[in-house]
């Protein structure tokens, strides 16, 4: 290591230390990084909620979060758990809940059409909810936004939540219900690509409902939406349905609590924005996800990534190295604004200090002269002085830049020694003066 780069390193580590250790109590003030492990509640290991969950967990693992699915009855536990802090995202089926009773709940957008499909035996058919009194019928699972919308709709069609023919079971006991006659009619609410509601649109056994009445429900209850099932969507080879359909639809969501980080809600937005992107039998491609059709007030990271993509940082970097700097940007402009004159006066500052090694023995060769001229030095101590002085100057060390201030001042030393040497009678003019030293004089390097 060369004598300059040990003095540049002596100057500028110790400035580097302090802005190490001011950045270090800054970083205790901001954000959190985010968890690297998420919980989200979704629903049976039949329906779409888990297939869905299953999806996004593939989708966070390519960052290196792990998303664990928490399977579950449904909406309304899913929609418990989040009010809990068990889970910190969860799948709830829209209209469960109005979106004012619980303000610490956001959505992250709406996700896809989850339509209320009514399936009934074959030989019964009826045109209308109401006409379901005294059928053995399944409203869906206690815990689950289907029981929820269900009963909410028999009740608006005049029938008793406590009929004793309303069965509260899950989507896997219907199936098996309808397809062996213990139950006349079930409701499902999901995606068609569910194993039991793909199932049953192609059984014999059972028929579908269509709700010719869907456009009445959509304006009484804005949540659900009308939506038609085409003929031969299903199957065209067969012609199922064999006509169209009208069906009502609430649409699914996306919600976490007020507590989840917010680079996991980005992080959940672009993965929500893969697997729903192209779209199903109801919903174009790209209408999904979306900032309508929400279960509760849209969270400020879904907002911002609606109107302006995801964040630009996560557009370029893998998530962690996006995440933290994210974080640290708000440390950013009082960083800058410290080092900008601090770098600013950093090489004024070195040369002043090299300087400094060098000039600082003018004064003592200039106190040896006054202390001569005044009789406070006898020669002897003059000369023993000078000694001290110039074997502390042979042990300097400066860079190679400032070799040719440090020669003048040995040269300076050997003049004070030769006019010593001369006597008094030749010591009238000191040898300091019209040496040259100009522009170089140590009280023109005091500061920098």
């Amino acid at each position: 290591m060369t004598k300059e780069t040990k003095h540049f390193l002596k100057v500028y580590v110790p400035i580097a230390l302090v802005i190490a250790a001011v950045f270090a109590v800054a970083y205790s003030f901001i954000e959190p990084a985010p968890p690297d492990h998420v919980r989200i509640a979704s629903g049976s290991p039949h329906g779409a909620y888990y297939r869905y969950a299953q999806a996004y967990a593939r989708e966070l693992a390519k960052e290196g979060i792990t998303l664990e699915v928490v399977q579950t009855a449904g909406s309304v536990e899913n929609i418990r758990l989040l009010r809990q802090g068990k889970v910190d995202v969860a799948l709830v089926q829209g209209g469960v809940e109005a979106p004012v009773s619980e303000p610490a709940l956001y959505s992250l957008g709406s996700l896809y059409y989850e339509p209320l499909w009514l399936f009934l035996r074959q030989g019964i058919d009826i045109d209308r909810l109401g006409a379901l009194q005294g059928l053995r019928v399944s409203v869906g699972a206690t815990g689950s936004g289907t029981r929820v919308l269900v009963l909410r709709l028999l009740r608006a069609n005049g029938l008793s939540p406590d009929d004793p023919g309303w069965h509260s079971l899950g989507s896997a006991a219907s199936l098996k219900g309808l397809l062996d006659g213990s139950l006349e009619a079930a409701f499902f609410v999901g995606s068609p690509q569910g194993s039991a509601i793909a199932r049953l649109l192609r059984s014999p056994a059972v028929h579908l409902f269509g709700f010719s009445r869907a456009a009445a429900y959509a304006r009484r209850y804005r949540f659900l939406n009308d939506l038609v099932l085409p003929r031969g969507v299903v199957d065209l080879a067969q012609d199922l349905p064999p006509v169209d359909r009208r069906l009502v639809a609430p649409a699914a969501n996306l919600v976490v609590s007020e507590d989840t980080h917010p680079a996991i809600n980005d992080l959940l937005l672009q993965a929500a924005t893969r697997v729903h992107e192209e779209g199903d039998w109801f919903a174009a491609r790209g209408e999904f996800p979306q900032p309508r059709l929400l279960a509760y007030p849209l969270a400020e990271e879904a907002r911002r990534y609606y109107a302006h993509g995801p964040p630009f940082l996560q557009r370029y970097l893998p998530f962690w190295a996006a995440s933290l700097i994210d974080r640290l940007k708000v440390m950013l402009l009082p960083l800058i604004l410290m080092l900008l004159p601090l770098f600013k006066w950093l090489p004024p500052i070195y040369n002043w200090r090299m300087a400094s090694r060098i000039y600082r023995w003018y004064d003592q060769l200039e106190g040896i002269e006054r202390g001569l001229a005044q009789g406070t030095l006898s020669l002897a101590q003059a000369r023993e002085a000078l000694q001290r002085i110039d074997e502390a100057v042979r042990r300097l060390e400066v860079p190679a830049s400032y070799g040719r201030q440090l020669y003048l001042l040995r040269q300076h030393i050997a003049l004070v020694r030769d006019q010593l040497a001369a006597g008094p009678q030749n010591r009238s003019m000191s040898p300091l003066r019209g040496t040259g030293r100009g522009s170089t004089s140590p009280h023109s390097t005091r500061s920098p």
